[in-house]
């Protein structure tokens, strides 16, 4: 081979490989952001956690959703004539002017609904794309028969919806427990039972239970409704002014059950302290 040969050869072998290189480049790198991105996907449907009743706000609980970018949630409600109908909501319309709303994922329930039952549309949206998921149906709305005590006249098994007690009758906090047991200088998460009952010891389904340190900045967690057992669970999350004192034996928490849509110092509403266990040595 001539030194004009090998010199010739070296360059243009040398521009090859580059060029397969920056070929594969383009090629790979889009596909990798194509990966790294995907539309909403629902891993957990929106709930509803009372039951509807004229005068009561329903409120629709988020769902959980997957998707990247994280996508924007929008919420559209939907009644069904006696009954939930199908779990796909094909046997439900949406309002078509339904009263004005305090917020997209709430419903005011007027006397006009009676008979109706209720489901929540949450939409789910990126720049990929739009998903939905559908809540399960709601129990009937129907008129409560309350008599002079408040309570409903007719038995539901130790089982009443918040919705259908008013004053005089009063909500009661009669059990509590928590987890961990014993709460250390290392707890970072707690999480507590609340069980509520009304009208002689039947289980309210519904109640919104709030609980909070007193003094504050302790532990923080959300309001939860309660279930079909009368137990609220709510979770806490240790703060920065835990532990409250260096030789602190107690945590003691304030804690409110109340009716949606009602003033939170009068209704059916009721307060209590309750203490659980510190042990910081």
């Amino acid at each position: 081979m001539s030194r004009l040969a090998a010199r010739l050869e070296w360059p243009v072998s040398l521009a090859l490989i580059l060029g397969a290189i920056a070929l594969v480049a383009v090629v790979v790198v889009p596909a990798v952001r194509a990966h790294a991105s995907a539309a909403p996907v629902n891993t957990g449907p929106p709930s509803l956690a009372v039951s509807p009743a004229p005068g009561s706000l329903l409120d629709l609980t988020p769902g959980r959703w997957g998707g990247d970018p994280t996508p924007t949630l929008s919420y559209q409600w939907l009644i069904c004539k006696g009954g939930p109908g199908p779990a796909d909501g094909s046997g439900c319309i949406t309002p078509a002017a339904p009263p004005p709303q305090p917020h997209p994922f709430q419903f005011f329930v007027e006397d006009s609904d009676i008979g109706y039952s209720f489901r929540g549309r949450e939409i789910a949206t990126n720049a990929l794309g739009t998903a939905n998921a559908l809540s399960d149906g709601s129990p009937v709305a129907v008129k409560p028969d309350l008599g002079i005590t408040g309570c409903p006249s007719v038995p539901h098994a130790g089982l009443v919806s918040i919705n259908e007690i008013q004053p005089p009758a009063r909500l009661l906090i009669d059990r509590h427990t928590s987890s961990p047991v014993v709460i250390t200088r290392s707890t970072q998460r707690l999480t507590i039972r609340f069980h509520v009952l009304v009208c002689d010891g039947q289980n309210v389904q519904g109640a919104l239970v709030y609980a909070t340190p007193t003094p504050y900045e302790q532990f923080i967690g959300p309001e939860r409704a309660t279930n079909a057992g009368g137990w609220a669970t709510i979770t806490l999350n240790r703060e920065r002014f835990f532990p409250a004192t260096p030789r602190q034996q107690n945590l003691i928490v304030f804690v409110r059950a109340r009716k949606p849509g009602e003033d939170l110092l009068g209704g059916v509403s009721t307060r209590r302290l309750v203490s659980f266990r510190v042990r910081l040595g």
